[in-house]
């Protein structure tokens, strides 16, 4: 989910088949469910007296087959609907991808001491890794499967349901989504609008096979959130945005660590991105890097923590330390390269240092209420609401925003009729090593 630069770093910047009666049970044990042995057998014996004196032969009895046992499904579905846990019994999740630090830092790598503090890590650890695996199963089918023609609606559904399914937590009661599920509102912002889209109720518009569209994913498994996004589209002319746009975002990553200063890596950025350029309609337009969209570090059950990741270059000397998360991601556009918010808005999220208020509306108080149970402090969007059962919600939701409790978040666009792409990793800042940990065979 995209961090917009505030003014003053604008500045800097520049289951499972139900059981079935089995045929030979007679009705009786069927209802019951309840198999004695004993009187199962007298019944039988009785029912082959009585035949054998009909008909003269004797009837044999039928053996049982014994039930069996279900086995731990060893590969996901299609759609993915098979809990990560499942496919993991041990409950021990695969790692990301780990990149050992260079220069003054390859100490760590072999450091007892910085194993240790890794070692004690293991439920932080094993928390991000469940929440990663879950984000790339559903992201890679989400890329096989989307299509022109599909409702954005559609799309959005359809990797909401995976996320919720793989992690086992439906959100539907009360604190149930702040175990595990979406980290974020899934963001499908297409051509020139670059991020914090999503369907809203009604919403009918469809994906066009000249579409360029970021699909921003975020899940989460005990706040531990993983932020990972890529861009989808149909026409190979939009080929040379998307892999100046992914390299950018691997140059970020190879940059990152501990003491990496943040502006010279948005440095490195930005050199890789505009070192890029593409061909429309017998035009060339200069990729440009968005400059007022940033990375971010990522805090328990909030997305955007304190420090920001520039994707042009800057002085701000802040250091990446031990412990951080980041999310990198970077935007480029065939536009201005600069973002503003414009149309109807569908994130939200409940501000961790809002205001005490008394309030007024009985209905905004009441979708705090809704919003402090089920959410916290974790984004969520109107389509949300709709699905808990929330009706008539809008005046109170107003309410909540112009009193500084809940943060709106409108769609962020360059200029129409341009093109922006995004791509996106989080990374742990481990004592020993850095590790991707959203990273997978796709990107």
């Amino acid at each position: 989910m995209a961090a917009q630069a505030s003014p003053a770093e604008e500045l800097s910047v520049s289951d499972a088949a139900a059981t079935t009666t089995k045929p030979g049970l007679n009705s009786a044990t069927a209802t019951n469910g309840n198999l004695n042995q004993n009187s199962d057998d007298s019944d039988d014996d009785a029912e082959d007296a009585a035949l054998g004196a009909e008909t003269g032969a004797a009837k044999k009895k039928k053996k049982r087959k014994p039930r069996k046992k279900k086995k731990n499904p060893t590969a996901q579905s299609d759609p993915p609907r098979v809990l990560i846990s499942q496919l993991f019994p041990s409950k021990v999740y695969p790692k990301g991808e780990e990149v050992e630090y260079v220069d003054e830092n390859r100490y760590r790598t072999t450091n007892e001491e910085k194993r240790h503090l890794d070692n004690l890590n293991s439920d932080f650890l094993n928390d991000y890794r469940h929440a990663a695996e879950a984000h790339r199963q559903t992201r890679q089918w989400a890329q096989k499967n989307i299509k022109p023609g599909q409702t954005l609606t559609e799309i959005a559904n359809g990797i909401e349901d995976s996320v919720r399914a793989l992690v086992g937590h439906q959100g539907l009661e009360e604190g149930d989504a702040q175990i595990a599920g979406m980290g974020f509102p899934t963001g499908l912002s297409i051509n020139h609008c670059a991020a914090h889209y999503t369907p809203n109720a009604g919403n009918k518009m469809v994906l066009q096979q000249d579409d360029v569209m970021k699909v921003d994913i975020g899940v989460h498994v005990n706040g531990k959130i993983v932020d990972s996004a890529f861009t989808l589209a149909f026409n190979p002319r939009y080929d040379p945005l998307l892999e100046a746009v992914k390299a950018a975002t691997n140059e970020g990553i190879k940059h990152a660590g501990i003491d990496a200063r943040l502006g010279e890596i948005g440095g490195y950025i930005q050199e890789v991105m505009e070192s890029y350029e593409i061909e429309l309609d017998g035009t060339t337009y200069p990729i440009k890097s968005i400059r007022n969209l940033n990375g971010h570090t990522i805090l328990p059950y909030s997305i955007h923590g304190t420090k920001s990741v520039p994707i042009v270059k800057s002085n701000d000397q802040t250091k990446m330390e031990e412990g951080d998360v980041f999310a990198i991601e970077t935007f480029g556009s065939t536009g201005n390269g600069y973002v503003h918010e414009e149309g109807e808005v569908s994130h939200y999220a409940r501000r961790s240092d809002a205001p005490k208020v008394d309030l007024r509306l009985s209905s905004a108080k009441s979708l705090l209420n809704v919003i402090n149970k089920n959410f916290g402090t974790l984004p969520w969007c109107r389509r949300y609401l709709d699905r808990l059962g929330q009706e008539k919600y809008l005046l109170g939701l107003n309410n909540l925003v112009q009193n500084g409790i809940v943060e709106a978040y409108p769609p962020l666009v360059d200029k129409k009729g341009s093109y922006t792409a995004q791509f996106e990793h989080t990374i742990l800042i481990r004592p020993t090593v850095k590790e991707v940990i959203s990273r997978g065979d796709d990107f």
